[in-house]
């Protein structure tokens, strides 16, 4: 795989912001309309702080880091395996938040590369541990 990877590089940090209009874009698209996720009375009825984003949704912000890594590295490759752990849910308050994606090399063996990934939002790690496993096309 181009360009020649290390175990411990790091890859790529990115950060997207979130909003809770996202959310409510999201749950139209995935049909999820939780309310824990749309309205602040709902989920903070539920026992939680806030409205928190969709875990789909926090995956999907790991996976187009990732594509985007691999667009401005002109890597031609597809994610072939991802796992994760949903660790604390990313909590959007009003003002909105962000989450914090990092990536760095885990192995390297030809043409397939297994990528850590660490994402956090609000200082906490939301999934973990977290892992894709990318081959060269």
């Amino acid at each position: 795989m181009k360009p020649e990877l290390e175990v411990g590089q790091v890859v790529f940090t990115t950060s997207f912001p979130v909003e809770r209009a996202d959310l409510q874009r999201y749950a139209d698209a995935s049909g999820d309309d939780n309310p824990i996720h749309l309205d602040e009375a709902a989920a903070k009825a539920a026992g939680l702080p806030d409205v928190i984003a969709h875990g789909m949704y926090t995956m999907g912000l790991v996976s187009r880091a990732i594509l985007e890594w691999l667009a401005a590295a002109g890597v031609d490759a597809r994610i072939t395996e991802f796992s994760t752990r949903f660790a604390k849910p990313v909590v959007v308050p009003a003002g909105g938040t962000a989450v914090e994606v990092e990536g760095k090399v885990r192995k390297a063996e030809g043409d397939t590369v297994e990528i850590a990934i660490t994402a956090t939002s609000a200082g906490e790690k939301v999934l973990a541990p977290a892992r894709a496993t990318i081959i060269a096309n």
